[in-house]
């Protein structure tokens, strides 16, 4: 049997859009459109959170959900001089605090919370699109790469809660280096 890893973590902040702020050119601003930071989203197997822009687009069936550390968002305001962000317009729709997340990429892992347990699966990294120079500060986007979080696709259906968590992962985390730019370089092996 596999070993596991428990680790206390917060869910911060649980977006949920039903379309894509960040198109065009950023000089243009972001569209408007409704955004909600739920108290619980509901995650089908395969498809991703109800209600959210990605739900069921077969381009983004392996990562449908994005998760990320609110460590990492902190360490970049503070790398840039600037006040904190605020971590709805990274458009993620799962922060957490307490959870390294570059190490769950390619790994089945799960989050209990009030009770529910959601497995999912870390697909790739979520690379920083240009529009966070917009809409966080000038050099965000350069200080967002290697920590914007993971892209991940649910594996189980299930409810997650905003508030006390633990994440079960099959590979021993670093909590404190959440912040911690992580650039993986892919292998040119099979």
């Amino acid at each position: 049997m596999t070993a596991t890893y428990r680790y206390d973590v917060e869910v911060l902040h649980l977006l949920v859009s039903p379309a894509h702020a960040y198109f065009g050119r950023a000089r243009d601003g972001a569209a408007d459109v409704p955004t909600t930071d739920a108290d619980h989203v509901e995650l089908v197997t395969g498809k991703g959170i109800i209600g959210d822009r990605f739900f069921g687009k077969a381009a983004h069936m392996d990562a449908a959900v994005t998760l990320m550390a609110i460590e990492a968002l902190e360490a970049i305001a503070e790398d840039l001089g600037v006040a904190p962000f605020d971590p709805l317009l990274t458009r993620r729709n799962v922060i957490l605090r307490g959870a390294q997340l570059a190490p769950l990429v390619g790994e089945e892992f799960a989050l209990e919370s009030q009770g529910d347990l959601v497995r999912i699966r870390g697909g790739r990294p979520a690379h920083p699109c240009a529009w966070m120079d917009r809409m966080l500060a000038p050099g965000a986007h350069a200080a967002m790469r290697g920590r914007g979080g993971v892209r991940s696709q649910p594996l189980s259906d299930g409810v997650l809660h905003r508030g006390p968590a633990v994440l079960i992962s099959p590979v021993p985390l670093e909590p404190s280096r959440a912040h911690v730019p992580v650039l993986l370089r892919p292998s040119r092996l099979p």
